[in-house]
């Protein structure tokens, strides 16, 4: 099932205080991005960010699971995704964590 743009504008609403935050739509489904970095995805109207040791000192209890068949687990965001202060602190310091993406 492919993710609603309703959701999508919701979770993008959410975020703040990280810098540009977008969404590329990719085979029905998105992928996140700040400042250029892939953080996460969107698969069937669920939040996926993609795993950190910063994210999970972060969050405490994780709940991991694959955003698609196949994909690795990453950290699945369901109970906390309307507390816009948690869930942008999240983004901040699991962008912070990844690695500068590769140039072109």
């Amino acid at each position: 099932m492919a993710s609603d743009q309703a959701f999508v504008d919701f979770v993008l609403d959410q975020i703040e205080n990280v810098g540009e935050v977008t969404a590329k739509k990719m085979f029905g489904e998105y992928g996140l991005y700040a400042n250029g970095k892939l953080f996460g995805l969107i698969c069937d109207n669920k939040l996926f960010i993609k795993p950190t040791e910063a994210g999970r000192a972060y969050i405490g209890k994780v709940v991991e699971a694959p955003p698609y068949e196949g994909a690795k687990p990453s950290f699945l965001i369901e109970e906390r995704i309307e507390d816009k202060d948690w869930l942008s602190e999240l983004v901040k310091v699991s962008v912070d964590a990844l690695p500068e993406p590769k140039k072109k």
